[in-house]
């Protein structure tokens, strides 16, 4: 077995103890600028967002030939896209429609609507805790519950 799978010399970990700070305080630089918007509750696009910077700081930490300024520049256009897709559907509907899915109710006046629990994946367990996440203790308690585009699930108890 080849040592240097373990330890291949000091340059390797002294870079990383050097650059891991440096990106790491860039991004949360980059966060803090670009708003609470971009640390919200997770939606496909955000999903995708926050995958593609944990890749670029891992990236940006572990390999050799990423020097700090690409690592830098690539946080700085992933968040300015994000932030640019986030402006423009707040005002745009074609926009928002194209990068958020809409609420689907999965239940009503209290009866699990089947076509739409099965096509969200989600069981009548999932929109019972919901429920009684929010008060009520049986599905006829509800007036509602939606699946958000988020992925949580929001109920409206009966009054």
């Amino acid at each position: 077995m080849d040592p240097t799978v373990f330890f291949d010399g000091w340059k390797g970990p002294v870079r990383i103890l050097m650059i891991a700070p440096i990106a790491y305080c860039a991004l949360v630089l980059f966060l803090r600028i670009s708003g609470k918007r971009t640390l919200t509750k997770l939606n496909a696009f955000d999903l995708v967002v926050t995958v593609a910077l944990g890749s670029t700081l891992s990236t940006q930490i572990l390999s050799k030939e990423t020097p700090l300024l690409d690592g830098v520049l690539a946080f700085a256009c992933l968040i300015g896209l994000q932030w640019l897709v986030t402006f423009t559907s707040v005002r745009w509907g074609v926009i928002r429609r194209l990068v958020r899915s809409r609420p689907t109710q999965l239940l009503e006046d209290g009866r699990p609507l089947p076509d739409a629990l099965r096509r969200e994946r989600v069981t009548e367990n999932e929109v019972l805790q919901a429920v009684r996440a929010h008060g009520g203790e049986r599905l006829e308690d509800a007036r509602a519950v939606y699946l958000q585009s988020d992925g949580s699930l929001a109920a409206q108890l009966r009054g």
